[in-house]
């Protein structure tokens, strides 16, 4: 060999250094060389700087086993559960018809088995080529990714794991900083993704982190998760997925908005294109597809949706399920057990990931709209108003009116003018035909209508309670001076005095009446003197054991004040405000033997893991004895003209109802002073619908609302849900509580 192989020149002694006469020049080649492997040399050294720091324990002491697991037992829970917002889904009573979703982000997790091979393959294309060969770290593309950021070249070394513990990271952040901290570029956030990704690895199989990827990802639009993305691109389920079709959401993993397909004016379809195709590519790279597989994918024309989800009440499966599923959203967020604040509780409803199963049968919901809409059709300003309540359960049936769920827009108003002059005259809009206000169930500054005469049925359950029984007898005269007083000179007061001084509908009603005649001609002067003896305030005590909610503010203070309650005589013939709901409920009650049950939306609700919770149990107690129950029930079958106990039914009001319905039947119906309102509730033993027929824009108004509408809208409803059900008669009422014996010996004369 050459002596200068073996013969180094001496150093400078005072510099340390080789003269500069025994450097050999060097080729650009060699320099380029050289450098690179500076770069490497130094890159080596800093991965085993960063393994140092990643896991020091591990560095340290060796023990790799007890530290992996310590480190695991000391992530975040939301790390080892990876548990994000997902949507929760509405469904009714057959758990199979879908009735609303509700969601902050649109997501909903599904299993690995669930997303087809092409999307999982698609995906580690794009991301993480080694995903299935690396331990959470990817040591080599980390090196490469610091090689090519040294010369200038920009480019990521995160797998697919630590993209994984970044996006937990987010979800689980409390406020907005420690989102930023989550995200930013650093290399102490690196380290901490680094070392946690090697945990999770080490806890977690390959498809379980790749399952969790999925279902955490953004795809744009305020979609997440590959379910809620292959069905908002591309109208079907993540398992039906294509190549290209995959392709195009992993791609928009990286920057969904810069990559945006729905982008079709601007650049943002052709850049979602550019992406498609190359992560095709990748997909030949890693030996999931070959050439021709890659050919015929690119050859596909870009083709996307963009089906914006259903979200809230306003897009229910039905428009006129909307205001059934505004009452559950409002019921849930009363429901304590679901957080501490209507904020946590609308929070988790949206992303808490439930699948509830509501109470609303399709079938009888259908056919509340349709018998609304045929007697009195959207667009009018009355509102014709049904709900419908399972005695027993409280669950509610149906909710239905002749409005859509909808806001007005104030730019381009649809709805009319409002029917009040004085709001109408300061350019006021009325409700219909858009209205999201609760009519049907109460809520905020709709306190309800007054039902009329449906509310004699609390006096009958006073009396009954107080051992007056139902052959009880009154002589009725057309007009009573009762002992109550009123504002003198008012439409109510006697002539020259302010005694309350109610009348009778038809002179014809006048003369000797017991309970069953009645409530059945609807006699008022029969039950105010009866009121007058059980006294009002029981009367009142009664409709709100058996549901009846005091929600205007002028009702409730002489409701909540026993002696005002007292003088409260005309409450009898139902001047007090009410909702179908409550009405529909107060009835129910006395149908299921006085056993009295919150109105209730639900009838199940799981959570995301499938467990159920408590919370659609029914709240039910026993409002009054079932005897008296059964006993007011049995009067309460004259006006729908079915027959009593003791057949004593003389009269009625709703007298088709019984043949219309086609099973045993009770209720009342009502109509207020100058018939503002009108209403009917019928019962089965199974069903209650009660309708009320009012202008809510102007419940006190002046104008006669069209009656007839209401009782074949009532009756229809409960036949058609009645079809199928097998008869069922009320039991009979007492013989302590009818004053006579049994059915079949001569009652006394009245």
């Amino acid at each position: 060999m050459p002596a200068h192989r073996h013969v180094r020149p001496h150093r400078d002694p005072d510099t340390g250094r080789r003269p500069a006469t025994h450097r050999l020049p060097r080729s650009a080649r060699q320099v380029r060389m050289i450098r690179i492997g500076t770069m490497l040399v130094a890159g080596v050294a800093a991965g085993v700087l960063v393994a140092a720091a990643a896991f020091p324990a591990l560095a340290v002491t060796g023990l790799a086993a007890k530290a992996g697991m310590e480190a695991f037992e000391s992530l975040p829970v939301e790390l080892r559960v990876a548990e994000a917002p997902q949507a929760s889904r509405v469904f009714a009573r057959d758990g199979r018809t879908p009735l609303a979703v509700f969601f902050d982000e649109n997501r909903q997790d599904v299993p690995l088995a669930d997303v087809a091979p092409a999307m999982r393959d698609a995906i580690v294309a794009a991301e993480d080529h080694s995903f299935h060969r690396h331990k959470g770290i990817d040591l080599r593309g980390f090196l490469r990714a610091l090689v090519a950021n040294t010369v200038g070249a920009q480019q990521g070394a995160s797998t697919l794991t630590m993209q994984l513990v970044r996006m937990s990271a987010t979800y689980s952040a409390a406020d907005p900083e420690t989102v930023i901290a989550a995200s930013e570029h650093t290399k102490e956030r690196k380290l901490r993704e680094m070392r946690m990704a090697s945990v999770l690895e080490a806890h977690l199989g390959k498809d379980e982190i790749l399952q969790r990827y999925l279902n955490l990802a953004p795809f744009g639009h305020g979609t997440y998760g590959v379910s809620a993305a292959s069905r908002f691109y591309f109208g079907k389920r993540p398992r039906e997925l294509t190549v290209p079709e995959a392709a195009v959401l992993a791609g928009l993993v990286k920057s969904p908005s810069f990559y945006d397909p729905l982008d079709r004016t601007g650049p943002g379809a052709t850049r979602a294109l550019d992406r498609r195709d190359w992560v095709i590519g990748q997909m030949v790279e890693t030996g999931a597809i070959d050439a021709a597989e890659a050919d015929a994918a690119r050859a596909v024309p870009l083709s996307v949706q963009g089906r914006v989800p259903a979200n809230g009440c306003a897009v229910t499966g039905k428009r006129h399920w909307g205001f059934f599923c505004d009452y559950l959203y409002r019921w849930w967020l009363g429901q304590e057990t679901f957080g501490a604040t209507e904020y946590d509780r609308e929070r988790r409803l949206r992303g808490g990931g439930y699948r509830i199963v509501s109470s609303l049968d399709a079938e009888t919901q259908e056919a509340a709209h349709h018998n609304i809409e045929r007697e009195l059709p959207t667009g009018a300003p009355q509102a014709l108003m049904l709900a419908a309540v399972e005695p027993g359960t409280g669950r509610v049936r149906a909710l239905a009116t002749n409005r859509t769920f909808a806001l007005d827009d104030p730019a381009k108003p649809t709805n009319g003018p409002a029917t009040d002059p004085a709001r109408a005259a300061n350019g006021a809009r009325g409700t219909y035909p858009l209205t999201t206000n609760p009519l049907l169930t109460g809520g905020g500054d709709v306190h309800g209508y007054q039902a009329g005469s449906t509310f004699k049925i609390f006096t009958v359950v006073a009396a009954l309670e107080q051992g007056i029984p139902l052959s009880h007898s009154i002589d009725a005269r057309q007009r009573y001076e009762s002992s109550y007083t009123v504002e003198p000179g008012s439409p109510a007061a006697c002539p020259g005095s302010d005694r309350y001084c109610p009348r009778n509908y038809e002179e014809e009603m006048a003369g000797r009446h017991d309970m069953w005649t009645a409530l059945g001609a609807s006699v008022n002067t029969y039950f105010v003197p009866l009121v007058e003896r059980v006294g009002a305030a029981n009367a009142v005590d009664v409709a709100r054991r058996l549901g009846i909610g005091f929600r205007a503010p002028a009702d409730a203070a002489l409701a909540d004040d026993r002696k005002s309650a007292d003088r409260w005589g005309a409450f009898t013939l139902g001047v007090s405000a009410t909702t179908p709901l409550d009405l529909a409920n107060a009835y129910a009650t006395l149908a299921a033997g006085g056993r009295h049950c919150v109105p209730t939306p639900v009838q199940e609700i799981r959570d995301r893991s499938g467990g159920r919770l408590d919370a659609v149990r029914p709240r039910c107690d026993q409002a009054v004895r079932p005897e008296v129950a059964y006993a007011a029930i049995d009067a309460a079958r004259c006006p729908v003209g079915d027959r009593s106990t003791a057949d004593r039914c003389r009269e009625s009001t709703a007298g088709d109802t019984r043949r219309l319905v086609g099973h045993p039947v009770a209720g009342k119906s009502g109509t207020t002073d100058g018939r503002r309102t009108a209403s009917l509730v019928v019962t089965t033993t199974s069903l209650t619908v009660a309708g009320i027929l009012a202008d809510p824009d102007w419940p006190e108004g002046t104008v006669e609302m069209p009656r007839e509408v209401v009782n074949p809208a009532v009756g229809q409803t409960l036949a058609a849900a009645m079809r199928e059900q097998p008869e069922r008669d009320f039991p009979r009422a007492s013989a302590e509580l009818m004053g006579f014996p049994v059915r079949g010996e001569s009652p006394p004369d009245r």
